[in-house]
């Protein structure tokens, strides 16, 4: 067994967005994500109501759990001693909580794995914010946190998405009939805008997810592909990328498509979002225009998504050589809440 600590890390921090996991939770968990964001109270009400749905839960925290514990495996199996804490930003655990009972237990360096692939706010520099908020919370005697990087072009992450494409080919009985619809969670145009540093131009969320959907296409040689997005919220006159899958659905039919398997490209893990959005919302639409609707599944539960997170840990410890299929730089690797440049990902102005 290989003593992580003795490379200066005693901890892995597997960093989530939360969910609620009863009835009484709902409410509290959506006003932690929209505070601030100006969501009409009528949207809430309509996502909350998508939530009892399920009896008040979403499944995000137990397939965090799941994925935990076959990396806390994985670990195991490659001789690394490094003891998995967990924490999110919206809902308990909190990462304030999490970080301080790992100042308790001694921890003063720990790698922090995101659950989010790409670049962006939300995506990437949100989480640096929760790292900076947790240790000024837990004060002077905080560990120091290095964010693992992103990993949207990592092989093992896009060929399980082709993988769970080629199935969901197969499912509809019509392997390579269908039109592949990768979807990822929309965010403000003007948060894309301002996504990656200036000097790249900006929109690198929205650039990612589309290069990622391109490499799936390539791996499982679709001649076609369209990127599209799903969970707008905010109020209606701001301007959100577009289109939204539902939408999309409509014209595709109106096109003469008859079957469509749809990918959430933007997600590791079916969380109610990913659920609900697509395997409600948007199968029942394809369902009410006689089109077949397969949807493929998300990395969580594959091996690969463990052994992913633990390359990445061997990664940082070793500077073993960085594996992408993109050209983007490998980005997101910072330090106690840094962003990974001046300016990078900065949060859009609120609206009024």
């Amino acid at each position: 067994m290989v003593a992580v600590g003795d490379m200066g890390y005693q901890a892995l921090l597997w960093l989530s967005f939360g969910g609620p996991e009863g009835p009484d939770d709902v409410l509290p968990f959506l006003e932690n994500v929209t505070r601030g964001r100006g969501v009409p109270p009528e949207r809430l009400a309509e996502v909350a109501e998508h939530y009892h749905h399920f009896g008040g839960v979403s499944p995000i925290n137990r397939l965090n759990r799941d994925a935990i514990g076959a990396v806390e495996k994985e670990l195991a199996a490659q001789g690394l001693d490094l003891p998995v804490y967990f924490g999110n930003r919206n809902w308990h655990p909190m990462v304030e909580d999490t970080l301080a009972r790992m100042t308790a237990d001694g921890v003063r360096s720990a790698l922090v794995f995101p659950t989010s692939a790409y670049g962006g706010y939300s995506a990437c520099r949100q989480y640096d914010e929760d790292i900076a908020r947790a240790r000024a919370a837990v004060g002077a005697d905080a560990p120091r946190l290095t964010k693992l990087r992103q990993f949207f072009d990592h092989p093992l992450f896009l060929g399980s998405f082709a993988d769970a494409v080629r199935a969901a080919h197969t499912e509809l009985g019509r392997p390579g009939g269908a039109r592949t619809v990768f979807v990822a969670h929309s965010v403000p145009e003007s948060a894309d805008r301002a996504a990656g540093p200036p000097e790249e131009g900006g929109r690198r969320y929205s650039r990612q997810v589309a290069e990622a959907a391109r490499l799936v296409a390539a791996e499982v040689g679709l001649e076609r592909h369209d990127v599209v997005w799903q969970s707008r919220s905010g109020p209606p006159r701001v301007p959100w990328l577009e289109p939204d899958i539902v939408d999309h659905i409509d014209a595709l039919h109106a096109e003469g498509v008859g079957s469509v398997v749809v990918c959430p490209v933007g997600f590791v893990s079916d969380h109610l979002e990913v659920i609900w959005d697509l395997d409600n919302e948007a199968a029942e639409r394809a369902a009410e225009l006689g089109m077949g609707f397969a949807r493929a599944a998300t990395p969580n539960s594959d091996r690969r998504f463990a052994d992913l997170v633990v390359e990445l840990v061997r990664e940082h410890l070793t500077d073993a050589p960085v594996r992408k299929l993109s050209g983007f730089p490998a980005a997101g690797c910072t330090t106690n809440g840094a962003p990974c440049a001046p300016r990078c990902c900065e949060p859009a102005q609120r609206p009024g």
